[in-house]
């Protein structure tokens, strides 16, 4: 019943993750009613998305397509001997958030899932462990996600790295209470996760 075009519309936006049938459609009929100017720069905005994006061939990092490597690797005041293990590129600008860190990333490009069809050889693993040795490597942090796949991904790194390298140092994201949480409404794992990883006062 509707046209062919914003049909096409609808079906593309349907493909976005999270976003169903009736989303789509509000999303498709909001374009069409709005200035032809939005659409023209959407359009612009996901056409240039492919030309002028890639990955760092060295952390895997999203980085613009005329940059050699990722500019947090690159830039001399980054401590290459300590590097962050995340799942996707997005979770770098998370931790960057914070100031906290000065060392540098590795993205493996998701985590070990077999349901999805993920194994370890579709991640970046083998190219972390060349880092490890290249850049004289002291500490690698895992902050791969609280979730079995991240758990599952976290223990192999583990497992891989020190097969590789036996004195280097591995640690891994603390987990636990989020500030301004009240205890009866954690949940189990989060309140196991609290337990094992106590600090001293």
């Amino acid at each position: 019943m509707l046209p062919k075009a914003l049909n096409d519309v609808i079906d593309a936006l349907g493909m976005l993750p999270g976003v169903g049938s009736r989303t789509a459609e509000r999303y498709a009929y909001y374009l069409f009613k709005s200035s032809d100017k939005i659409s023209e720069n959407i359009s612009v905005a996901l056409n240039n998305l492919h030309k002028k994006v890639k990955l760092c061939p060295v952390t895997f990092a999203l980085i613009d397509a005329d940059e050699e490597v990722s500019p947090l690797y690159a830039d001399p005041k980054r401590d290459r001997t300590t590097v962050v293990v995340v799942e996707e590129p997005l979770d770098i600008y998370a931790i960057e958030q914070t100031n906290a860190f000065k060392g540098t990333y590795h993205v493996l490009g998701g985590a070990i899932s077999p349901i999805d069809g993920i194994t370890p050889e579709q991640l970046h693993i083998g190219e972390l462990i060349k880092r490890v040795n290249d850049d004289n490597v002291k500490e690698v942090i895992i902050a791969t996600n609280p979730s079995v796949e991240g758990e599952s991904t976290a223990l192999l790194l583990e497992k891989m790295l020190h097969e590789q390298n036996p004195n280097l140092k591995l640690t891994r994201l603390a987990r636990g209470l989020p500030l301004g949480i009240d205890l009866s409404y954690a949940d189990q794992i989060t309140l196991s996760a609290a337990l094992e990883n106590r600090t001293n006062l």
